[in-house]
């Protein structure tokens, strides 16, 4: 029996890195999570028939589990889904601090059972720190990012006086009730600092996120979901299970690596976004936010079907607006026609538009719209200047020219899409509020700029009937 659980778990590992692999591509994205699926169904069952448990129990929370599940992935809308996936993050990480205060309190039953002839497992208490540590910030941390994307708290930095400190005192005291927890296990003063380390590591999660501002949330959901995978990887440790260490490492480090690809992208540390204060109000107004900086120049959607009708190149930016619009089939629908009016048409997509990591594929994913068509800024920039038509549907900062012009702008260094050195571009947007930094856009007010105000699908589907009325006479 114990040579069929560990097969099953080679075949479950097998299977969570080949999934890992196909989410790599938008096309095949989708099967890649059906296969991870399997794999992780592989282990639950294979675990579950060898653990001789109490199923009743078990059967009640997964049914309870798969309800809410299927009830979010039903209700929640694609403008919800960075909060959602943050909640998922947390809801990781309570799992593992939860495994790792259980399995504490029966390393003590054990332990009074044995008596004095018991030998403290220090690797087993360590891990048992560190999934409690690293489960409790990742619970509360995700909830920080929770409130913060779904605007039921501000997104600006919440910068308290010496904050600093206070973290590093925190976090000082959750490592000395560590220290206590393995070298006295089997004392009352343990379990003191259990609970002690429990609560500190509940209250570091919320301090390491406030000060993050809501641009960097994409980053830090990242972040999150890698400590997510960590605190796994720690409960396998603790349980003694093989297939939940390889599936929290894999987690953790994709997680890490996207972490990094993404603070690239915007040419700033990890140290930078999480102890800046990026997007405060003492930082954006160094960015000119509030500030005029010359005259728009509106456009009616009717006037830009024109210019549409007559373009040979065209390149959309998705962006945050896009999702609030729900507008991508109707941005596929409008690709469509101007290919067939023989234009060419590709999708450029920062690492960071959006909420979340792939936020913007995820959307044209559900639209239908070629990968092949899908192209990264270092792809782009340098033909930028032979695009007829840029159309930016709701990015601000990842089109921002102060990343490139004005050093004293928090954006400075931060690659972007250079749609101002397009021959014409749209910005579609509801109004002249600057992005999630609050970092203004001189964008806004180039030459060769075109506001077209108003809510992104009823502008793009204003263009597609102009299009369909012109060929119908």
């Amino acid at each position: 029996m114990e040579t069929v659980i560990h097969i099953a778990y080679i075949v479950s590992a097998i299977l969570f890195v080949y999934g890992l692999k196909m989410l790599g591509r938008a096309d095949t994205a989708r099967k890649g999570n059906m296969v991870s699926a399997l794999g992780m169904l592989v282990a639950i069952v294979v675990t579950l028939l060898s653990a001789g448990l109490n199923y009743i129990w078990i059967l009640a929370g997964i049914l309870i589990g798969s309800a809410i599940g299927a009830y979010a992935a039903n209700t929640v809308q694609m403008t919800q889904m960075p909060e959602m996936v943050g909640l998922f993050n947390g809801s990781g990480g309570l799992a593992s601090m939860l495994v790792g205060w259980a399995e504490f309190n029966k390393y003590l039953q054990h332990a009074e059972l044995t008596g004095n002839s018991y030998e403290p497992d220090i690797f087993k208490l360590i891990v048992i720190f560190l999934a409690i540590l690293v489960g409790g910030v990742t619970f509360t941390g995700s909830v920080v990012a929770f409130l913060k994307l779904s605007e039921r708290m501000t997104g600006k930095p919440i910068l308290l006086p010496n904050r600093q400190i206070i973290n590093i005192g925190i976090l000082a005291i959750a490592i000395l009730s560590g220290v206590i927890i393995v070298v006295m296990p089997l004392s009352l003063t343990a379990k003191i600092f259990l609970a002690l380390a429990l609560i500190t590591s509940l209250i570091l999660g919320v301090m390491v996120v406030i000060p993050i501002g809501g641009a960097d949330m994409p980053i830090v959901i990242s972040l999150l979901n890698s400590y997510s995978g960590i605190a796994a990887s720690m409960a396998g440790f603790i349980i003694g299970n093989s297939v939940l260490i390889v599936s929290g490492a894999l987690v953790g480090a994709s997680g890490i690596i996207l972490t990094n690809i993404m603070c690239k992208a915007m040419n700033r540390s990890l140290a930078n976004v999480l102890f800046s204060g990026f997007g405060s109000d003492t930082g954006a107004a160094s960015g000119g936010a509030g500030q005029e900086q010359g005259e728009i120049k509106p456009l009616t959607a009717e006037d830009a079907y024109y210019m549409l009708e007559a373009a040979s190149s065209v390149v959309v930016v998705p962006g945050y607006g896009m999702a609030v619009a729900q507008a991508q089939h109707v941005v596929k629908e409008l690709a469509d026609i101007l290919e067939e009016n023989g234009c060419d048409v590709k999708y450029a997509i920062h690492p960071v538009a959006g909420r979340m990591p792939g936020h913007m594929n995820v959307l044209l994913a559900e639209a239908n719209v070629p990968y092949e068509q899908l192209v990264e800024p270092e792809d782009v920039n340098p033909n930028m200047e032979m695009v007829d038509i840029a159309i930016v549907i709701g990015a601000n900062d990842v089109v921002n020219p102060s990343a490139k012009e004005d050093e004293s702008s928090p954006l400075w260094g931060m690659p972007i899409i250079e749609v101002d050195r397009a021959r014409t571009c749209f910005i579609l947007k509801r109004s002249m509020n600057p992005g999630f930094s609050g970092v203004q856009n001189p964008l806004f007010f180039k030459e060769n700029s075109r506001m077209i105000f108003g809510d992104a699908k009823e502008t793009i589907s204003t263009m597609i009937s102009e299009f369909k009325d012109a060929q119908s006479e």
